[in-house]
């Protein structure tokens, strides 16, 4: 049995255990956290705010097409799912390379620029760049490390659990002037989006704007620091409609997407914003957004006679 074997084992009996200690404490850790960063009690019973709701959904919510939709590879099946082929490898970021073994990767068969993902987390990713050549032995020791761990198991993010463990090398998106792309995020409820988020400079000077789908600017601030206005991109109503067909068949996710060029790229679909530990400025607005999202139980499940199926 290899080390990463006996790593993933160990890992897996570890998130068991920790996970059946909250089930049977009533998620004391999860409620302590909670209460530290907002200061008030975590209500699984009755959640009112954005972040109350995803910690709900983290908990309760078994959809299976969450486990496709954080899996940074079957995502991509998703999108040809739900756009057709024609339409999501247009704005699907080109593949070059997918393994479960990183000393197969082809460094000599790759481009000067690059990103390496590990398909089953976030903040997982090492970009290759012309003034930042590849190490290749570290990033084949890297990615093995990052294989023979799970993602999110004290966090309870049950969707990444269930993700058959990948490392994905994408063509690296620059924008007009050289640099990363603007992030533009979508945040949708039963297939509407709310609320866009634009991420600037995420690897040098991080920054957030927020914005209606009007593309009024808000005044509120969550992780990072405030940005100032920037002007409305051309076609927002393509991203929006976008973004609403490929959050159709969830109660709640965030659409992520790129606009290189004026051409629309596909991100991520995200699950569990900030895990739902990321505070509102005000906090006003922590209820407001989460006034948008209706918790209903099972809600994937078709109706049959008026209830939804599995359900008594």
């Amino acid at each position: 049995m290899n080390n990463i074997t006996i790593s993933s084992l160990r890992y897996l009996l570890q998130g068991i255990l920790f996970n059946l200690r909250e089930r049977l404490t009533g998620y004391r850790r999860e409620k302590r956290i909670f209460k530290k960063r907002f200061g008030f009690e975590l209500n699984l019973k009755n959640p009112l705010t954005y972040n109350e709701k995803i910690i709900w959904k983290k908990i309760y919510d078994r959809n299976p097409l969450l486990v496709i939709v954080a899996d940074k590879y079957r995502v991509r099946k998703y999108l040809k799912d739900v756009l057709g082929e024609k339409r999501a490898e247009k704005i699907l970021i080109p593949l070059l390379y997918v393994t479960d073994k990183p000393e197969t990767i082809p460094f000599d068969n790759l481009p000067e620029e690059y990103i390496i993902k590990a398909n089953h987390g976030s903040r997982m990713n090492i970009i290759v760049e012309k003034t930042n050549p590849a190490d290749r032995k570290q990033i084949v020791s890297q990615c093995r490390k990052w294989l023979s761990k799970p993602f999110g198991l004290k966090m309870h993010e049950w969707a990444y659990q269930k993700i058959k463990r990948k490392i994905v090398i994408e063509k690296l998106l620059r924008d007009e002037n050289g640099r990363i792309p603007l992030e533009y995020k979508f945040f949708m409820f039963h297939g509407k989006c709310h609320v866009i988020s634009v991420i600037y400079d995420r690897f040098t000077d991080i920054r957030t704007g927020w914005y209606t789908p009007e593309w009024n600017y808000l005044n509120i601030r969550r992780q990072h620091r405030q940005a100032e206005y920037m002007e409305k991109p051309g076609n927002l109503s393509s991203m929006i409609g976008l973004a609403e067909l490929l959050g159709t068949h969830f109660d709640s996710i965030r659409v992520d997407l790129y606009l290189v060029n004026s051409e629309i790229y596909f991100s991520e679909l995200t699950n569990y914003p900030a895990s739902g530990r990321s505070v509102f400025t005000p906090m006003s607005y922590d209820f407001e957004l989460g006034s948008k999202w209706k918790i209903v139980p099972q809600y994937w499940r078709p109706l049959r006679n008026g209830r939804r199926e599995g359900t008594s």
